[in-house]
């Protein structure tokens, strides 16, 4: 699903907290600290668009993502005092990190704190980075709460993910990057969160090339933006809901939230499916490691690609990945594109009757990737056992054509 901005967006200049000077004096400052990522090409997607795509990959910056450069960008503008009395920041991954390595090549103290529920990978890493790590609270929520209490308590900064005008110029110089690496770009994906991102590109893109559309891109069970958008300021949303929690965001920002209703051009929506199957195809075409909120742009062109006019260039936010929330997602995804199929069977209770089923599935050339073998259930007759199947497939036809085969082969297939 898609949605406009402002239909008066160009005709005006209107004035926002962050400028095109601010986004390059940023990537001065940015200079040996944060790295120009690549840019590389996609031949399935450019195949699916018709057009030029390429992948900014931002899964590749130091620390897994783009937040290194808002977050230095904001440290490295405290005075000396306020260095002085060190940093604290709420955030579940990737600020976190980003927080924590731009805070120790400044020499700023930094705390950072984390859900409890924050996966152990995530959190190893911000340490290693040299924050010091406070676990609390269940959700981000919690966590965010009590970094403000820490601030107001010890007089540490509190810095924020996306909601300064400093955050937003340092994310800005991803679109310098862009234009400088595909100058005759025409499309610019980004995903959406607080908007910091979102805001920061469309700064530096629309000064200098108003032609290029950038479109802003959410996870559905957590898009603020469109109802904020339709209202004319923020409004948070109740119970926001996705795998993708780098823009898992109830509320946007009140700085990015003009800027990105005055600059970018449309605010699309994917679904959980589309982002699983995004993320799967970023790894097994691209061979790149991307985060749910980073394969956002990705699902918005793999939902629609008829829609874009290209070149087009879809940012990869991302790639800190817990390994066992990316073994559900793949799983999700692999099902989502119709090559993983989960069924249940009834068999007659005999020796041999399970191997006789995983016969007939090596026929159907389907791969077995997990048996569960259930003798023990009231639902079942005192003959029968159930198999719980999960099966790679080759696709939808293909997990239609097994199923089809199993029933005509006098299987009992339960769903």
């Amino acid at each position: 699903m898609n949605y406009r901005t402002g239909d008066s967006l160009h005709l005006s200049a209107p004035r926002h907290p962050v400028t095109l000077d601010d986004v390059r004096g940023a990537q001065k400052m940015l200079i040996g600290v944060s790295r120009v990522t690549a840019m590389e090409g996609s031949r399935h997607l450019t195949e699916l668009v018709g057009s030029p795509v390429h992948l900014k990959c931002e899964n590749l910056q130091r620390t897994g993502s783009f937040k290194l450069r808002g977050a230095y960008v904001r440290i490295a503008g405290l005075i000396a005092e306020e260095r002085a009395a060190g940093v604290v920041a709420a955030s579940a991954g990737n600020h976190a990190q980003g927080v924590a390595l731009a805070s120790s090549l400044l020499g700023v103290r930094s705390t950072v704190f984390m859900p409890q529920g924050a996966p152990l990978p995530k959190v190893a890493a911000t340490r290693e980075y040299g924050a010091e790590v406070r676990l609390h609270g269940q959700v981000v929520d919690e966590t965010l709460a009590a970094a403000q209490d820490y601030a107001r308590a010890t007089g540490a900064v509190f810095i924020h993910p996306f909601d300064h005008a400093d955050i937003i110029a340092g994310q800005g110089t991803l679109g310098l990057e862009i234009l400088e690496q595909c100058p005759e770009v025409r499309t610019i994906l980004v995903g959406v969160g607080g908007g910091g991102l979102a805001a920061g590109v469309a700064v530096a893109v629309k000064a200098l090339r108003p032609d290029v559309r950038v479109i802003g891109v959410q996870a559905a069970g957590a898009a603020a933006y469109p109802p904020s958008l339709a209202l004319g300021h923020p409004v948070a949303l109740e119970h926001p809901a996705t795998m993708a929690d780098g823009i898992k965001v109830g509320r946007p920002g009140d700085v990015p939230f003009k800027i990105v209703g005055d600059l970018v051009d449309e605010i699309r929506t994917v679904s959980e499916d589309a982002l699983s199957s995004a993320l799967l195809l970023c790894l097994e075409r691209a061979k790149l490691v991307v985060e749910p909120a980073g394969a956002a742009p990705v699902a918005a062109l793999l939902s629609a690609p008829e829609q874009f006019t290209g070149p087009v260039v879809a940012v990869l936010s991302g790639g800190n990945v817990d390994p066992l929330l990316l073994q559900r997602i793949l799983r999700h995804g692999m099902a989502a594109a119709g090559r993983y199929l989960s069924l249940r069977l009834r068999l007659a209770d005999r020796p041999g009757a399970l191997a006789s089923l995983l016969a007939a599935l090596s026929v159907l050339d389907a791969n077995v990737v997990d048996v569960s073998h259930v003798r023990t259930d009231p639902r079942l007759g005192l003959t029968e056992v159930e198999v719980e199947l999960h099966l790679e497939t080759k696709g939808p036809q293909h997990c239609t054509e097994v199923a089809a085969s199993l029933r005509e082969a006098g299987y009992t297939v339960i769903a």
